[in-house]
């Protein structure tokens, strides 16, 4: 009995030292020991300071790297302290150093899984803010209360998980909901963690917008992009967008409602609509919606290239806005599931309330099993 015991933790220390060579992988430590060195570099340059919001994110991002660094060898010199301890136990057949051994590798365990989270993180926008739109799609007025439903799901969401959201625009539906919504969210990997969401959404309910109480089904899109404010590749013509100006709606500042301070504009080449109400003059709005389009832009360019590469590979994925990716099933039985993860919850109210973590790390997990499979 004493060797099983033995030979068991033995299997467990060999896999933790993979899990770990794994995630020291996707993590790519090789590369990020000279950003490292360059982050330390910049955060001692006391120029820096003289742009607070990126000194902050210069801090925030050492701090991280920093984190990771020491995790991943304090994980390593652990392991290899636990194989001494399970020699030692071998040698003496000392049963209390062997289950010393083990809770050192439980310990170890606990500590790998968040690594291995931190692992999942590997986009090249993962760190940016992102850019959030709900639109209605069909399903008339039902379609329309979806949408605005999803809305309060992530804003619940983002909430509960420390992000700052703020809504740039939000047009009302015709008897209920909304017809769309754009909501800037701020934090740590906001764009990592909303990724998952782009793609057609479908709810199928008793529709409380039919006198029959009949069962209807109805759709949602979501589109996010990263933020991206620097990318001087994106340039906009003033002879490809048209502004239109129009009164905002709803809550927003002093000036809602009494003057046309709101602002739209389209992308004549593209037909990209993008609008802003939040901020307090015509001007501020003129400027987030410009920064909004640019993010927008650059998704499309980016889409753009990823076709490009899917036909020379001779692939023919579909674009995010032509597959259903997630039901929400309310009758005639309960279920949410993610059809490209399997992820799938039961309890659609704490869904509808926010309860998205789940889906999110599924989608996470997926994403980094597709790269694998891309680079094999």
């Amino acid at each position: 009995m004493t060797t099983d015991f033995g030979t068991d933790y033995r299997g467990r220390l060999a896999g933790l030292r993979q899990r770990l060579g794994e995630a020291r992988g996707f993590l790519d430590l090789d590369a990020k020991t000279g950003e490292l060195e360059e982050l330390r570099s910049l955060a001692g340059d006391p120029a820096l300071w003289d742009d607070q919001e990126r000194a902050r994110e210069v801090g925030k991002r050492l701090s991280r790297y920093e984190e990771i660094f020491s995790t991943v060898e304090e994980l390593g010199t652990r392991l290899d302290d636990a194989e001494v301890l399970l020699d030692l136990a071998a040698e003496a057949d000392d049963t209390e150093t062997r289950l010393e051994a083990g809770t050192e590798l439980d310990e170890v365990e606990a500590v790998l899984a968040r690594l291995e989270r931190e692992s999942l993180f590997f986009g090249e926008y993962d760190e940016h803010d992102a850019i959030l739109g709900v639109h209605a799609g069909a399903g008339g007025v039902d379609a329309q209360d979806w949408a605005e439903m999803m809305v309060r799901m992530y804003q619940r969401f983002l909430g509960d998980e420390g992000f700052k959201v703020t809504v740039e625009d939000m047009t009302d539906g015709d008897e209920a909901g909304i017809k769309s919504a754009t909501l800037t969210v701020r934090g740590d990997r906001a764009y990592g963690n909303l990724e998952s969401e782009r793609g057609v959404h479908r709810l199928v309910r008793i529709s409380p917008f039919d006198a029959n109480s009949r069962r209807q089904t109805s759709f949602a899109g979501v589109d996010v992009v990263p933020e991206i404010t620097d990318d001087e590749s994106i340039e906009i013509n003033d002879d490809d967008i048209r502004i239109d100006t129009y009164r905002a709606q709803g809550a927003g500042g002093q000036h809602v409602n009494k003057t046309d301070s709101a602002v739209r504009i389209t992308h004549l080449p593209t037909n990209i609509v993008v609008q802003c109400q939040n901020e307090r003059s015509q001007l501020q709005n003129k400027s987030r919606a410009m920064e909004i389009l640019r993010a927008k832009l650059a998704e499309v360019a980016r889409q753009e290239r990823r076709s490009q590469l899917d036909e020379i590979r001779g692939e023919q994925g579909e674009a995010a806005w032509g597959r259903q990716i997630r039901s929400y099933v309310m009758q005639p039985y309960q279920m949410v599931k993610d059809l490209r993860t399997d992820v799938e919850s039961g309890n659609i109210q704490a869904v509808l309330d926010g309860d998205l973590a789940d889906f999110v790390d599924g989608y996470l997990r997926w994403r980094r099993v597709q790269k694998e499979e891309e680079d094999a």
